[in-house]
């Protein structure tokens, strides 16, 4: 939630033309300047809007008032407000969609500023040599506003606590999430970029899902709503816990509570901790439990299967709708070679 106002109008100026042999100079009054404008713009190196945790006011410049001898006051800066690209501005009040932000470089003027007021130098007439009248510049517009991101990631990492969702990120990107045994380490979704050929991935460590997150459980809908702001999913399942012939099914269950959109996401599932005794042959059981899903096994200690990995989500972040609208290639099956 924001506010934002843009800069109100400079006042005119009452003023009169002295000097030493022009008794009766006449008004002098300046006009205000114009107020500063409310912009937002799209800029392609945002992938969050973490920087307005931290600012939730902006208000452009007013504009100067007049002064005498005809000198207008000076225009107000506009105040100029950064979103990442596929973020919606919202009316707080009412819930309305104000502007869908779908491209890069996109600017969009939400408020003008206010005009500055006019000096006494417009008001003599005639009959009115000497106007001691003068306008107040018009006042700027004030709004609170809801800021979201449709789609934050090209691939969502979605798992239980301590499946190693935070460990791949950490292995494939740059990004350094905080990693430790124990459960809901990741509290916000960490970012990282995956240099693929010539394509860079953005991948989102989604924090941990627990049975019941559609109800509120856990993280509850803050997971899930995160879940939706992802192109893909990559399901990842900790072979060596007890629950990892149940964990595919109950992740899918929760997904279709929250929204009936989710399950429809490409994804893949994949098995994590292969340098474990054993979680090759439940790896193979999982497999064959649900044969209907693409599904891999790696291990980030050993770097097992990684190489492979980095193909298949190039293969799934191609296969995603972006944040610019669907593509052509069809994604709502998994397709049955690979797994």
């Amino acid at each position: 939630m924001i506010e934002v106002a843009s800069g109100s109008g400079g006042n005119g100026c009452v003023a009169f033309r002295r000097e030493k042999y022009v008794p009766k100079g006449g008004p002098s009054g300046g006009d205000g300047g114009r107020g500063g404008d409310v912009i937002f713009t799209v800029r392609r190196n945002l992938r969050t809007l973490s920087h307005l945790r931290y600012k939730q006011s902006f208000k452009a410049e007013n504009g100067g008032d007049g002064e005498g001898r005809g000198r207008n006051g000076r225009n107000g800066a506009p105040v100029c407000i950064p979103l990442p690209p596929g973020s919606v501005l919202k009316d707080a009040e009412t819930g309305e969609m104000l502007r869908d932000f779908g491209r890069d470089g996109e600017d969009f003027v939400l408020f003008k500023g206010g005009n500055g007021g006019w000096g006494n130098i417009h008001f003599k007439s005639s009959v009115n040599q000497a106007p001691r009248k003068a306008l107040p510049g018009r006042r700027g517009e004030t709004t609170r506003l809801r800021v979201e991101l449709r789609i934050i990631a090209d691939i969502g990492l979605v798992g239980f606590p301590n499946a190693g969702k935070s460990s791949l990120l950490d292995r494939f990107t740059r990004a350094r999430p905080k990693i430790a045994p124990y459960p809901f380490t990741t509290k916000i979704p960490n970012l990282g970029v995956l240099r693929a050929g010539d394509r860079d991935i953005i991948l989102a460590d989604i924090p941990g899902l627990i049975e019941g997150a559609s109800e509120g459980l856990g993280l509850g809908i803050r997971f899930l709503k995160h879940v939706s702001r992802t192109s893909a999913l990559l399901f990842l399942i900790d072979l060596s816990a007890d629950n990892y012939l149940e964990a595919p099914g109950i992740l899918r269950a929760e997904l279709s509570a929250f929204s009936p959109e989710l399950p429809a996401k490409p994804r893949l599932v994949l098995g994590t901790k292969l340098d474990l005794e054993g979680t090759g042959e439940r790896l193979a059981e999982l497999a064959a439990r649900y044969p209907e899903e693409r599904m891999l096994g790696i291990s980030v200690f050993s770097g097992q299967g990684l190489d492979r990995l980095e193909g298949e989500l190039l293969r799934l972040a191609d296969a995603a709708p972006s944040a610019s609208g669907p593509r052509d290639t069809p994604w709502g099956k998994a397709p049955e070679e690979g797994r």
